[in-house]
C-alpha cells in the first residue's frame, strides 16, 4: 500500500475533485465518518458544511483541508466493507479517528485506490501537527495495514517505485477513453505535484501524457483575452479530437491561476538546481557518447530530456525533467554549459548539426555558396545575398530609365537669337 497526504488551503476543492468522480461514475462515497447523519441521507451541502463548520474553529490555519489517497497493488482484492475497515484503521494510526472525514472508492484506475477527505481542525480548534506525519504516523499505520489485512508490501524502494508508477495516469490514447476524465487525472497529477515555471515547461511534462495546454495563434482573440485549451496529442504530436477550454475543468487550470504558479514554482524549485546540474554534469563526464546515449543516462537518473527542434530538425533548446524532486529547467536557465549549444558541443555533434544547416542555406541559396573569401571561409550568406539584390536593384533601374534624345548639338554651334527691340511708347 501506498499513502499520499496532502494539504490544501480549500475543501470544498477537495470535496468537489471527488463528487464530480462521483457524478461521472467514476467513484462511490462509501463511508462518512462522525457525521450527524447516515451517508445515504447526506447532500453534497451536508458533507461540506461538516467539514467547514470544524475547520472554521481555527481561522489562523489557512490550509485546513487534508486529502488523502490510500493506493493499492492491482494483485489485491476488496469489497466496500474492507476498503472501509482499511479507511477507519489508517485515520486511527495517524490520529484522525475523531475527525470527521468522507471516504471514495475510484473506479478510474488500474489498481484500487481510495480517497480521504478531512480538516486536520479539532473540535476545541486546535490542529493536528502534520509535520513528518508521512514518515512517522502514516508509514507505520501502513505496514500495520498491510500486516493486518494480507496486502502486497510496499516495502523496498524498487518496489514502491512499481506500484507509484502504476499510480500515475497512463498516456492517453483517444478514443480509448473519455476524452474529459482522462485529461483531468492528468492535470490532478501534473498541476499539483511537479515544479514549472512557464507553460512551456508545464507542456513538457503534459506531452508525457498526450496532452497539451495551448494559447491558440499569437493574433488570435483567445491569445489576446489570455484562453487556454486542452488537447489530446497523437502519437505524432498532432492535436486531435475537441479541445476543452480550462474554466471547464473543476480544478480551474485557467492561465491566469497558472500564471500564479509559475511564480510560486519559480522559487520552489531553485534549491533543487544544484543537484541536477551535479547530475547532468556526471553524465556528460562519459566519452564517445552519442546524444542518444546521453538522453538514456539522464534516464537512469530519474531525469527526462525533452529536446526542442525545428522544422528541419535542428535541436535549438532542451528541457530537464527530474522526475526524483518533480521540477522541469530549461536547460538556458540552468547555466549556459547545460543549454543545447553547450551540450552538443561537449558531444562532439554541434559541427554535424551546423553542417546541416549550411547545407540546407545552399540549397535555399546556391550562387551564394560559391563565394568564398581569401581565407577559405564562406561569407555570409545573408550579407551577399543581400548585396546581390541591391546590385540586381541597381541594373534594373538603369536599363528601365527612359532613353534620352540623341539629337544633340553642342552649345558652341547653337546660334544665338537675336532679342527682338521693343519701340518705346513715350507720353
Amino acid at each position: 500500500m501506498v499513502a499520499r497526504i496532502k494539504r490544501t488551503q480549500s475543501l470544498s476543492r477537495s470535496l468537489n475533485y471527488n463528487e464530480k468522480k462521483v457524478q461521472t461514475g467514476a467513484a462511490e462515497c462509501i463511508h462518512a465518518a462522525n457525521y450527524p447523519k447516515d451517508l445515504e441521507a447526506l447532500n453534497f451541502y451536508d458533507k461540506l458544511h461538516r467539514l467547514e463548520h470544524q475547520a472554521a474553529l481555527n481561522q489562523r490555519v489557512k490550509a485546513n483541508s487534508v486529502h488523502i489517497s490510500l493506493n493499492f497493488h492491482e494483485s489485491d482484492q476488496f469489497n466496500k466493507e474492507k476498503l472501509c475497515a482499511i479507511a477507519e484503521t489508517y485515520m486511527q494510526g495517524i490520529g484522525f479517528e475523531n475527525q470527521p472525514y468522507l471516504v471514495y472508492q475510484h473506479h478510474d484506475a488500474a489498481h484500487p485506490h481510495i480517497h480521504i477527505v478531512t480538516t486536520n481542525i479539532q473540535r476545541d480548534g486546535s490542529k493536528i501537527e502534520m509535520q513528518n506525519i508521512g514518515r512517522n504516523q502514516s508509514e507505520k499505520a501502513r505496514k500495520n495495514i498491510e500486516e493486518k489485512f494480507k496486502l502486497i508490501k510496499a516495502e523496498g524502494r524498487k518496489q514502491q517505485q512499481d506500484i507509484e508508477l502504476k499510480i500515475t495516469p497512463k498516456k492517453i490514447q483517444y478514443g480509448k477513453s473519455l476524452t474529459k476524465r482522462a485529461i483531468t487525472n492528468v492535470l490532478e497529477e501534473v498541476i499539483s505535484n511537479y515544479k514549472y515555471a512557464s507553460l512551456p515547461e508545464l507542456n513538457a511534462i503534459l506531452n508525457l501524457y498526450n496532452v497539451i495546454a495551448d494559447r491558440g495563434n499569437i493574433d488570435s482573440k483567445m491569445y489576446e483575452r489570455k484562453g487556454l485549451m486542452f488537447s489530446v496529442l497523437d502519437d505524432k504530436g498532432n492535436k486531435i479530437g475537441v479541445p476543452i477550454k480550462a474554466s471547464d475543468f473543476y480544478n480551474k487550470p485557467t492561465l491566469k491561476n497558472l500564471e500564479k504558479k509559475f511564480a510560486e514554482n519559480e522559487k520552489q524549485k531553485q534549491p533543487y538546481a544544484r543537484k541536477l546540474q551535479a547530475r547532468i554534469n556526471w553524465v556528460l563526464r562519459k566519452k564517445e557518447q552519442s546524444f542518444k546515449g546521453f538522453i538514456q543516462s539522464l534516464s537512469m537518473e530519474g531525469i527526462k530530456v525533452v529536446p526542442r527542434q525545428s522544422k528541419d530538425g535542428n535541436i535549438y533548446g532542451l528541457t530537464y525533467i527530474d522526475f526524483k524532486n518533480k521540477c522541469v529547467f530549461n536547460g538556458s536557465d540552468l547555466g549556459k554549459e547545460f543549454s543545447a549549444r553547450a551540450v552538443l558541443d561537449q558531444l562532439g555533434l554541434a559541427p554535424t548539426l551546423h553542417q546541416k544547416k549550411e547545407e540546407q542555406e545552399t540549397r535555399d541559396n546556391p550562387i551564394d555558396s560559391k563565394l568564398i573569401n581569401q581565407s577559405g571561409k564562406h561569407i555570409n550568406e545573408h550579407a551577399t545575398a543581400k548585396n546581390q539584390k541591391e546590385d540586381l536593384s541597381n541594373v534594373m533601374n538603369v536599363l528601365l530609365k527612359p532613353e534620352q534624345n540623341n539629337d544633340y548639338t553642342p552649345h558652341e554651334l547653337l546660334k544665338k537669337k537675336r532679342k527682338r527691340k521693343r519701340n518705346k511708347l513715350s507720353w
